[in-house]
């Protein structure tokens, strides 16, 4: 309880006497008006919720009170159905409210919202009569209160509350510290009193709510309640027991828990595997609308106006501001309010789980429990079969109803069973992701029962002894399942490692463009060695690659969406090898102008291609060749223009240094003519050795163009 609250009541003792607090029942007493609508029925989803369906009889007009946790009064508001079965009808459901207490304690004469001291208390009730004990009764007007300062024999100063009162003989000061009891002689304000203090005491109960149903009608007639809670998951856990080679006896449980603080009497269960759509709202807590405050407009004398410009940021800030106060809540303030919404599971308050109970009259025997999809409705409303319609759409729901009627305390578990069904069973070893060496030892099963075994742990037994556990996912009706529970220490697999193979398929040419189909193999091969005295079916699980093609072996036992299961049977005392081969494409464009003489060998070389290819290709290395023979003597003689241009530099700077009537000088004279001349030469070379190559180049291409070769 909070400090606020305690100290408000500890204020209601000093002015009310011993009678202003009424006793609460205990929170941990089950609540007597329950019994009148026992629960009848619970069904029970693996999504988080539980339908509760209560049942019973009232005479004449009748309220129903139902107590709930608070943090169900939200599931119920959104979920409940209520029928008056006898030709009566319902006249409405009324709950405590969830009003802030701050907010509905400031609605009395007396605030108690601030926690107020008992001297701010009586400063409320001024100008009304009271009486105080001093420790004699007196009467009188509560006039004011102020402190007053007292010196002490010891010099220290101590400040008092004093209560002044208008008494038939006068004013007269009291010093609270010294009353001892205090009563207020206005009846109506005392009432008000009294009802604030049970607004704040209700308030600091948050673990229960009462909720009554009123119902108007003649006679003795039933009454049918559905609605829907938070509840545990349902989960489930197997027991294969192996009989012989090929048999295995299936035990399924379903493990509940009653998380209520109800007992479940004679209840009819139903568990339903399934995910409907739900979600949780808060309807219960109270929505205020902020509203704008408006001042009156006040006509006194006209002054003169002063009109402002353009609106400022600040300005335009606080007309927002209002705007926003003017307006419902917004979206924000939803979306925050809401915020610790949840999606869980949930279906409809008994919509499609009404029909009979296994082992009751008219239904199905011989089974402790059936998983049914199709089930009547003995509800006849409209809004059922528009659940039913959105549960098959949303996907099927599967449900088990408990043979007997269940008896299971509050806040105790209990296992229940659900399927007993023998099986036919494939014993299998399998070889994956788990150790290296060997692989695990398994059982491949077909769901024959009419259950939906949803998923669980299985333990299983064979000769009598525990063998090992395993798992299993959701099955289906007829789908098959492996399940792995033990290391088989008697098989060895030894995985080689992959190699791969590129082979050129085909090739076609097409406007100096070769287009070439490879096919690339990559193959790895498993030797197993079985040390058992029977044979052994092993399963391979090979990794699914979608750019590949599994061409060996061309059977495969099983295929799932991530894995290939392989098999292979092992002999007794026998080693064998299970060979596995892929195979993709890849298609290749070359521009054949883009390659040189080394490239083009290399396809000349590929026994695959087609021989008028080749021919092409050789035509093409031919002339290939002389344009690199002709960019050769381009390049030569462009060597040879940057040599001759480096000595005559030299010569060059030895000329500056030289008398021009020296021999010397007259040499690099004439050298430096003939070189001159033989440039010039060069360059004429070049030019026409250029335009013979850019010649080539041409009908090198139009040759290419004009050649269109298909396989």
């Amino acid at each position: 309880m909070r400090a606020s609250a305690w100290m408000s009541l500890v204020l209601a003792a000093v002015l009310l006497g011993p009678q202003g607090v009424c006793a609460q029942p205990a929170d941990g007493a089950p609540p007597s008006d329950n019994a009148s609508l026992p629960i009848r029925r619970v069904v029970i989803f693996t999504s988080g919720v539980g339908y509760f369906e209560r049942f019973g009889h009232v005479q004449d007009d009748a309220t129903v009170e139902l107590h709930f946790r608070t943090e169900q009064i939200n599931d119920l508001l959104k979920s409940m159905v209520v029928q008056d079965l006898g030709g009566g009808h319902v006249a409405g459901v009324d709950y405590q409210s969830r009003e802030p207490v701050e907010h509905a304690l400031k609605k009395f004469p007396i605030d108690l919202s601030e926690n107020p001291t008992l001297a701010k208390l009586l400063s409320q009730v001024r100008g009304h009569r009271v009486e105080v004990h001093i420790p004699n009764p007196v009467q009188g007007v509560v006039v004011s209160l102020e402190q007053r300062k007292r010196k002490l024999e010891d010099g220290t100063e101590l400040t008092e509350d004093v209560l002044n009162l208008l008494t038939d003989q006068g004013l007269r000061s009291v010093v609270l510290q010294q009353v001892s009891r205090i009563r207020l002689l206005d009846a109506r304000l005392d009432a008000e009193l009294r009802k604030a203090l049970m607004v704040l005491a209700g308030g600091t109960d948050t673990r229960r709510k009462t909720v009554r149903i009123r119902l108007q009608g003649q006679g003795r007639r039933p009454v049918r309640v559905g609605y829907v809670q938070e509840m545990p998951l349902w989960k489930t856990s197997y027991r294969l027991v192996l009989k012989d080679k090929d048999k295995a006896l299936l035990q399924g449980w379903a493990i509940v828990e009653n998380t209520t603080e109800e007992d479940w009497q004679q209840v009819e269960l139903v568990l339903v595997s399934g995910r409907p759509v739900s979600f949780q709202m808060d309807l219960y807590q109270p929505l205020f609308v902020p509203r704008p405050v408006v001042l009156p407009q006040l006509y006194t004398s006209l002054v003169p106006q002063q009109y402002e410009g353009a609106l400022i940021a600040a300005d335009k800030a606080k007309a927002e501001a209002l705007e926003e106060a003017a307006r419902p809540p917004s979206r924000r303030a939803l979306e925050k309010q809401h915020s610790g919404e949840q999606a869980a599971g949930q279906f409809g308050p008994g919509f499609g789980f009404a029909g009979p109970m296994v082992g009751a009259p008219g239904a199905p025997s011989g089974q402790n429990a059936r998983a049914d999809r199709k089930e009547t409705n003995d509800w006849s409303i409209a809004l059922a079969q528009q659940m039913l319609a959105r549960g098959e759409e949303a996907g099927e729901l599967f449900q088990y109803r408990i043979a007997t009627p269940v008896t299971l305390s509050r806040q105790r578990s209990a296992m229940l069973p659900i399927v007993q069904h023998e099986l036919d069973v494939q014993r299998v070893s399998i070889y994956g992701s788990g150790h290296p060496k060997h692989p695990m030892l398994g059982l491949r099963f077909k769901n024959t029962s009419d259950a939906f075994l949803m998923q669980g742990p299985i333990t299983v037994f064979e000769q009598a002894s525990y063998a090992g556990d395993a798992r299993l996912g959701d099955t289906p009706q007829g789908a098959s399942r492996l399940v792995s529970y033990a290391l088989d220490l008697k098989v060895e697999v030894a995985p080689r490692d992959p190699k791969t193979v590129q082979t050129l398929v085909s090739g076609r040419l097409v406007k100096g463009v070769l287009f070439l189909t490879h096919r690339h193999r990559r193959e790895k091969k498993y030797e197993i060695k079985n040390s058992d005295q029977e044979t052994r079916h092993l399963l391979v699980e090979y990794p699914i690659d979608p750019a590949w093609k599994l061409v060996e072996p061309e059977k495969v036992e099983e295929k799932t969406r991530s894995v290939y299961r392989l098999g292979v049977d092992v002999p007794a005392g026998k080693t064998a090898t299970l060979q596995v081969a892929e195979e993709r494409t890849v298609s290749q464009q070359v521009v054949l102008t883009n390659l040189d003489v080394p490239s083009i060998r290399f396809y000349l070389r590929a026994q695959e291609l087609d021989g008028r290819i080749k021919k092409v290709l050789e035509e093409v290395v031919r002339r290939k060749q002389q344009i690199e023979q002709l960019v050769r003597q381009r390049q030569l003689a462009e060597a040879t223009i940057r040599a001759i241009g480096q000595d005559q530099e030299r010569i060059r700077r030895n000329m500056a240094a030289l008398d021009r009537t020296t021999d010397l000088y007259k040499r690099y004279v004439e050298k430096f003519t003939r070189q001159e001349s033989q440039i010039e030469t060069l360059r004429e070379q070049i030019q026409k050795l250029q335009q013979q190559e850019a010649k080539a180049r041409k009908e090198l291409d139009d040759y290419l163009l004009g050649i269109r070769i298909e396989p």
